[in-house]
């Protein structure tokens, strides 16, 4: 059977376009790959001039990092590597890595295998705890606050000023 709709190669986006129509302001994700039943998942992710994107690492995938417009650092086992358009960068799971924007902001494309879907499953059933282990304390009961509104990751560390995927700027609740 041949292909149709959306398992065919076509064009997605310009990614130079996306750039020119966002305000130079604009931080976070201008663009997102959104095809049903794709492998990989892309985001064209903007920083505005002196932005950054605190040190953070990614436990569970491989990113390719591209360059699309300005130019800006990235920092990586105390090491700065500059990023200028065209710049391909290879940040391996597990690495701690920054970013910071130069005078001109920065917009890159990130492209990495897609998440798997968040499940919910039944809790497995409760141990009752000794008379000798505290009962209180634990995680708190709502991380709502740590959600990024623009890609749904939850953010990592103790207060998170932004997500460490795309960028976007968490707000405290």
């Amino acid at each position: 059977m041949p292909p149709t709709g959306s398992d065919v190669p076509r064009l997605l986006a310009d990614l130079t376009e996306c750039v020119a129509a966002a305000s130079p302001d604009r931080r976070g994700a201008l663009w997102r790959l959104a095809e049903p039943g794709r492998q990989l998942d892309a985001n064209l992710v903007r920083l505005p001039a002196d932005g950054a994107v605190e040190e953070h690492a990614e436990p569970d995938l491989d990113v390719l990092l591209l360059v699309v417009e300005g130019s800006g650092t990235l920092y990586s086992e105390g090491r700065p590597q500059p990023l200028t358009p065209g710049a391909l960068a290879w940040l391996p799971h597990g690495s701690r890595r920054a970013l910071h924007a130069s005078s001109r902001g920065l917009a890159w494309l990130t492209v990495h295998r897609r998440r798997p879907g968040m499940t919910i499953r039944s809790a497995p059933p409760a141990d009752p705890a000794p008379a000798d282990r505290p009962t209180g304390g634990g995680d708190p009961a709502c991380w709502l606050d740590r959600v990024c509104p623009a890609c749904g990751r939850l953010a990592e560390g103790a207060a998170p000023a932004f997500c460490s995927r795309c960028g976007e700027r968490l707000e405290a609740v």
